[in-house]
């Protein structure tokens, strides 16, 4: 019996869901950090951030990692987007979670280039463990990639 479908596991989908969620993380960093420097309160700019992330990598994923599992036309694209931000509430609450605790738990003033360094690393460590929490449900939920 065999806990997680081949097509779960298998190296190249992995590898372009992690490039698609470089490119969203690149997108996530640029719009909650800008927003943060603006004097945006940190969870809100992390969360607007988030969702910039998520409709980028649902459109990179929905045309590349998963090209071959949608069906075609606006409505069916809109209601798979629609679904991919319903399956990803668990790994945007994973990556708030995350960025809440290292940001505030710890705390730590470090600027680097007139930036709050701090902050990006939290973002990053958010993105990271929300990352494999993301891939798993969308994989299941979004494209329905099955052990079939």
């Amino acid at each position: 019996m065999r806990l997680l479908p081949d097509e779960l596991v298998a190296p190249e989908r992995f590898g372009q869901f992690v490039s698609v969620g470089v490119v969203g993380a690149a997108f996530d960093l640029a719009v909650s950090t800008g927003m943060r420097e603006l004097g945006v309160y940190p969870e809100l700019a992390v969360f607007v951030g988030i969702e910039v992330a998520v409709v980028v990598m649902f459109l990179l994923n929905d045309n590349w990692t998963f090209a071959e599992r949608g069906v075609d036309g606006l409505a069916a694209g809109l209601r798979r987007l629609a679904r991919s931000n319903l399956v990803r509430i668990g790994g945007i609450l994973v990556q708030l979670g995350t960025f809440s605790l290292l940001y505030r738990a710890f705390g730590v003033e470090w600027t680097l280039a007139g930036l709050d360094a701090w902050f990006v690393v939290s973002k990053v460590g958010g993105i990271g463990v929300g990352m494999v929490v993301n891939y798993v449900a969308e994989s299941l939920f979004t494209w329905r990639v099955t052990t079939e």
